[in-house]
């Protein structure tokens, strides 16, 4: 039997349910509250809609204590929605840029667990340049030459190879409508700039802000021909 997409699309396809669903592609927990904030809904209307996600499996939530958080319920969700994102702004035919309007986030945001906007492209270009990842056909692998790079940075590859999730995986961003890096990989060099203080997240959105020092060391590490912005 044929699977019947229209039910994960009339879930996705509700303006409140999409706002809920974007609001989590930073990989934060939020609470019913701060998504009805999100989505500009009522608590009871809010909690309808999470209901109705929470059903679907596209959302998980956890109890902490008097308090539930809801998450995305996996990558791939959060690749859904960006590949919504993305074909929602090819189709929008009056909008001259693509993206989110904030510079901030153009230049550089959280893609659920990876680095978008300019400095993602960035970083996947200059991976690309330097032979750490190949990519044909809008797939990215991991090369001997990234394999060996990667391993004297820190990445325990026998720890990723036990995973599901693909190591390098490319993925098409939203306002730059060219690729930035996904999978393992990806999120981990989104940590390890966090890990060295490089850059931190935005406390309200997905912007990420790098140090006029941390966006110079990270574009030293891996090669990046810096780009303008924060």
């Amino acid at each position: 039997m044929q699977p019947d997409i229209s039910i994960v699309a009339n879930l996705i396809g509700e303006p409140a349910r999409a706002k809920m669903l974007t609001a989590l592609m930073t990989g934060k927990a939020l609470t019913a509250t701060e998504l009805a904030l999100e989505a500009d809904v009522t608590a009871q209307t809010a909690s309808s809609h999470l209901a109705k996600l929470l059903k679907g499996e596209l959302l998980v939530v956890r109890k902490q204590g008097r308090h539930k958080y809801f998450q995305l319920r996996s990558v791939d969700v959060a690749e859904l929605v960006e590949k919504m994102l993305n074909l929602s702004a090819s189709i929008q035919q009056n909008s001259i840029k693509t993206g989110p309007v904030d510079q901030a986030l153009r230049h550089a945001r959280v893609c659920y667990d990876h680095l978008a906007g300019e400095q993602g492209v960035a970083l996947f270009d200059a991976l690309l340049n330097h032979g750490f990842i190949a990519e044909e056909t809008n797939q990215a692998t991991l090369t001997d030459k990234g394999l060996l790079f990667f391993s004297e940075l820190g990445v325990d590859f026998k720890k990723v190879n036990q995973s599901k999730r693909p190591v390098c995986k490319a993925c098409l961003d939203w306002s730059e409508r060219r690729n930035h890096l996904a999978g393992q990989l990806g999120a981990w060099m989104l940590n390890y700039a966090f890990e060295k203080n490089w850059a931190k997240r935005d406390l309200t959105t997905r912007a990420v802000h790098f140090s006029t020092q941390g966006k110079t060391k990270f574009a030293s590490c891996f090669g990046i021909k810096q780009t303008r912005g924060n």
